[in-house]
């Protein structure tokens, strides 16, 4: 089930596009913008990295830290990165520990066949480290939109 606005978001400690560790408890104090995506450099994950690459200033100035994470190993996020210029933080959930806690690791289908994996989902934690908003099922296209103007909200609030 996913988490809902109000939960304590749950900690963890994954290793970035780098292979250095991040641990979200030292992020308190800062409103994180949490994504899980399902996969590095596929055209929807593409489309919604770059879409927060092409806003990077507009969530500084929102005062947030945005997060990606996918099940993907360091090596192929550092590709990712690379290769689209993104200057944020990507982390490796390659065991999918964080997006089971958080309710993101789902049973899907695609043409026929049922897996598991990462449903695109967006989570904003305020500096209480408590989320403050979710978007489940978010679209890559708007995704940018739909978060700074929760933001703003947010700031405003």
């Amino acid at each position: 089930m996913m988490l809902e606005e109000g939960d304590l978001a749950p900690d963890f400690t994954l290793a970035d596009q780098a292979g250095d560790p991040v641990t979200l408890s030292e992020l308190r104090g800062q409103t994180v913008v949490l994504y899980f995506y399902p996969r590095a450099d596929t055209p929807g994950c593409t489309t919604q990295a770059c879409g927060v690459r092409d806003h990077g200033a507009e969530y500084e100035r929102s005062g947030a830290r945005v997060i990606g994470v996918s099940p993907d190993p360091p090596r192929a996020l550092a590709g990712f990165a690379d290769k689209h210029g993104l200057r944020f933080t990507l982390l490796a959930d390659e065991q999918h520990a964080v997006a089971e806690a958080y309710g993101t690791w789902v049973e899907k289908q695609m043409a026929g066949k049922t897996y598991w994996g990462v449903q695109r989902a967006t989570f904003i934690i305020g500096p209480d480290g408590r989320i403050a908003r979710v978007f489940p099922k978010v679209s890559p296209k708007t995704h940018d939109e739909v978060v700074l103007a929760a933001l703003g909200e947010l700031a405003t609030a």
